[in-house]
């Protein structure tokens, strides 16, 4: 018994407080390949943690071939759970714009199709509020000509990606950086945001 409670109280030292754990929230964001749209949110302050993952389907329970292969109504996205108390929606909304190119439909830089279109899935009114407001706000102040074509929607189920996905940047970095340099995503992003790009 003596056992048993000790591994619950460091379980709830790792955790933090039930309290501090029901005041987590949700963000949910498609901005093509995942593995790109995990390292921008992993380590601000008031982040948690960041799972890549698919969402937006038909499809229970997909699986990465099925979803690259198209045909699952899935995006590549990235739940985030964060501390609104730590780290604002809006915030989180600024850095996901400035990651993405928003003027494109069903692509993503050198990724084409459905599965990596880019979305913004809304948890509750408020995010979906806060998401048209921060649309809006960059019509008016974009630097580039093009409209902004980024989907608004509720979010849905969202199935984690399988593990060797999850933090693919840490995992993998030569690959990772290979695949971004190749697929001209940082290039893009400074082409359409200046110096404000992945900020």
């Amino acid at each position: 018994m003596r056992t048993f409670l000790a591994f619950c109280g460091l379980i709830l030292t790792f955790m933090g407080s039930p309290a501090e754990a029901l005041a987590l929230e949700k963000a949910t964001f498609a901005g093509g390949c995942f593995w790109c749209m995990e390292a921008p949110f992993d380590t601000l302050d008031g982040v948690a943690g960041v799972t890549s993952g698919y969402t937006g389907g038909t499809v229970k329970n997909p699986t990465y071939e099925q979803v690259s292969a198209g045909g699952t109504g899935h995006a590549e996205a990235v739940q985030i759970i964060y501390d609104p108390a730590r780290i604002s929606y809006a915030r989180l909304l600024e850095i996901f714009w400035r990651n993405i190119d928003p003027t494109v439909r069903d692509r993503q830089f050198c990724d084409s199709g459905n599965q990596y279109r880019s979305g913004i899935f809304y948890h509750n009114e408020e995010q979906r509020r806060a998401a048209l407001q921060s649309k809006a706000a960059l019509e008016k102040s974009k630097p580039f000509r093009e409209a902004i074509v980024t989907e608004i929607v509720p979010a849905s189920a969202f199935y984690p990606a399988e593990e060797y996905h999850q933090h693919y940047y840490k995992k993998n970095p030569l690959r990772y950086k290979y695949y971004r340099s190749g697929c001209g995503r940082d290039k893009r992003l400074k082409e359409l945001w200046g110096k404000a790009a992945g900020h």
